[in-house]
């Protein structure tokens, strides 16, 4: 068994006593089982991936979807610990709270792009930037990932896909929860939230909150602490005003606050997890933002709606690069990001066919300062850096007959971009970009669907806006076409639930981040890759109370073309994309009101720069929750990476820094709802 795949495959071995066993017991009953055995069959799933409420098996497109109760007694809690559990979702191991670069299909961004290939929607605010990519996953309905370009839709950022939260909706039904955690290093954690109806029929409030402390496992031998302290804080707030049926006005709130201290980094050439750091290293981010979401509903079958979103994040973090006590080398990091954004579409039917246009614009300033210290020089590099969007947009979904079903749709989307760094002259360039989709899907049996799909995807073009070593030199927008096969459905008795989905991408004007030394890094757009992979989901009700859930991504991405002044990377693979994603996990529901959950999730290995020269090895982390549920409580107990499994990222930034994997996590949690 090779080392890529090895790691993921022992920690499923470790796991099939306790996921295959009780499956075949309950097979073996359900085979014995008489006619009055109560029948179980799988709730359906409602999403809105193509911006129109549908049921999942509709939508020709993969999708994943996790709901609400499965995060809360899952215990996932960040958007890293999605990681494995969305089969086809990782991230770029980077050790710093609030900052994620995502990667889906093997296409990702780094967080100095100011853009991600991945959009991440919150109650339909975008983040388009790896800082603030986050969610404390407060009072969720569901998760829905949807997987393979959505540029038509959703714009530049959600080239390789896109992850959307949807909170819980404020209605006549009055809800209350409460949470309490304790765990290891003295782990200590609050959620609450707390919905309810102010007018009957017409006003509704919401109020959520979150706040964690932990202490660090990063030990300094220096300071005699620990280095890596974690203390987050969110809250969230919403209002939905119903003045009449056709007229609907929802306001929300978010609020994210990070006083940590250093990110997971250590010198490779030093014991693991230790440090002996004299320079003070911490993480002070913060970000909020405020939307609101208006529709009204016109006689004529029509629907108008209008999403205003602003949000505000602030980048703001010191970090030791030397982890010795003189200060030789540091980063500090000082950016506000600042977007208003705003969409207008008209949704209608004309006959069977549904069909929606829009306009969509934004508009971002980013404040820059990013500070090195390297030996004896002390860079200081600012900048401003704007950006404008606006968009034209449609889509349609068009019954050909009862069994065939054509979705079509384009987006016409103009970007412009300038820079202004302090000390240089100011730039700016402008993009035009053309985004269709086409898919055409056939019911080939009552609860079995197939479709073909190909699709344009774009990411934003930019500027390197903290690299005066290149003169601040633009990169291309990145660029793909997709081609997608799949089939979905029902099986049983719809107690089994089914996707799979093929695809293969093109991919031009690669963005890739280069680092010939440290604290000198720049973007380039001079590769072209292709992306091909296999998508897989299975949700199965084994009946008497067993579930079994899963998923396998498997995604080969690897340059055609790029090189780099005299360096060569053609056949390389791209950094940070993994060849395999995936999970399998099964839970018990016991009829006296306790259930049981185990899973394995992981990753195969990484690498982490177009050299292929450094790495992070491929894992798989066993999680397991047992809990007892009475009257209006809830107690459980979990442990997260049982096995205590290491997963360095050794090498980060060209050789220079290891981003530490967290250890095992025991705790227990406390919830009241009501």
């Amino acid at each position: 068994m090779n080392d890529e795949l090895g790691a993921f495959h022992r920690a499923l071995l470790m796991t099939l006593p306790i996921l295959v066993l009780p499956a075949m017991a309950t097979a073996e009953d359900t085979a014995t089982s008489t006619a009055d055995d109560p029948v179980e069959e799988l709730s359906a799933i409602t999403v809105t991936a193509d911006k129109t409420a549908r049921a999942l098996e509709q939508v020709p497109a993969s999708v994943a979807v996790i709901d609400g109760m499965d995060l809360e007694q899952s215990g996932i809690e960040r958007m890293a610990q999605l990681e494995g559990r969305i089969p086809g979702l990782s991230f770029q191991p980077f050790g710093q709270a609030g900052l994620n670069s995502p990667v889906m299909r093997g296409l990702t961004a780094n967080f100095n792009t100011f853009s991600t290939s991945t959009l991440l929607l919150v109650d339909d605010v975008p983040t388009h930037t790896a800082q603030g990519f986050d969610d404390a996953m407060l009072d969720v309905d569901r998760i829905e990932v949807l997987r393979g370009p959505q540029s038509t839709l959703y714009g530049r950022n959600a080239e390789a896909g896109v992850i959307a939260i949807h909170s819980m909706p404020m209605d006549n039904t009055p809800r209350t929860s409460v949470s309490t955690d304790l765990g290891s290093r003295d782990k200590r954690g609050v959620r609450f939230s707390l919905s309810r109806p102010l007018v009957e029929d017409t006003l509704y409030a919401s109020l959520s909150g979150a706040w964690l402390k932990q202490d660090g496992f990063i030990d300094n031998v220096y300071s005699g602490g620990q280095e890596d302290d974690r203390e987050p804080r969110n809250l969230k707030l919403g209002l939905r005003w119903t003045p009449s049926a056709a007229t609907d006005l929802v306001l929300r709130y978010a609020r994210q606050d990070y006083d940590d201290g250093a990110a997971l980094w250590g010198a490779p050439t030093a014991p693991r997890k230790q440090v002996a750091s004299g320079t003070s290293s911490w993480n002070q981010s913060k970000g909020q933002s405020l939307s609101l979401n208006a529709s009204h509903a016109f006689d004529s079958n029509l629907r108008l709606r209008s999403i205003t979103a602003w949000s505000d994040f602030t980048d703001d973090i010191q970090q030791d690069t030397d982890f010795t006590a003189a200060d030789i080398m540091h980063i500090r990091r000082n950016h506000q990001l600042r977007t208003l954004s705003q969409e207008f579409r008209l949704e209608g039917q004309l006959g069977t066919t549904d069909w929606l246009a829009g306009v969509y614009a934004d508009r971002s300033d980013n404040d820059l300062q990013n500070i090195g210290r390297r030996m004896m020089t002390l860079e200081d590099l600012r900048a401003d850096q704007k950006s404008r969007a606006v968009a034209l947009f449609t889509h349609w979904n068009i019954p050909l007959s009862d069994t065939w079903r054509l979705a079509a749709g384009a987006r016409v989307e103009r970007n412009e971009v300038e820079i202004d760094p302090q000390g240089a002259s100011k730039q700016d360039r402008d993009w035009t970009h053309f985004s269709p989709k086409l898919a055409l899907q056939y019911q080939f049996a009552p609860e079995h669907q197939w479709y073909v799909s190909v699709s344009r995807g774009i990411r934003a073009g930019g500027f390197n806006a903290l690299s005066a070593a290149t003169d601040y030199a633009a990169f291309e927008p990145e660029k793909n076409w997709s081609y997608e096969m799949g089939v979905k459905g029902w099986a049983m008795d719809k107690r089994l639930r089914y996707s799979l989905a093929a695809y293969f991408m093109d991919i031009d004007d690669m963005q890739v981040m280069q680092m010939p030394m440290p604290g000198v890094m720049y973007i380039t757009s001079a590769a072209t890759a292709q992306s091909k992979g296999i998508e897989f989901d299975v949700d199965y009700l084994l009946g008497h109370g067993w579930q079994l859930k899963g998923g396998l991504a498997w995604n080969r991405t690897r340059f055609d073309h790029f090189s780099d002044g005299t360096a060569d990377y053609a056949g390389h693979r791209n950094p940070f994309a993994p060849d395999l994603t995936g999970y399998l996990g099964i839970r018990y529901d016991a009829p006296q009101d306790w259930y049981a959950q185990a899973q394995v999730r992981g990753t195969s290995k990484v690498y982490l720069d177009a050299e292929n020269r450094y790495k992070r090895s491929g894992f798989g982390l066993i999680d397991l929750v047992a809990g007892y549920q009475w009257d209006t409580w809830e107690i459980a107990a979990y442990t997260n990476n049982a096995a205590n499994k290491t997963y360095d990222a050794v090498g980060y930034q060209n050789g220079f820094v290891t981003v530490y994997s967290p250890p095992r996590e025991v705790g227990m949690r406390l919830t009241w709802r009501m």
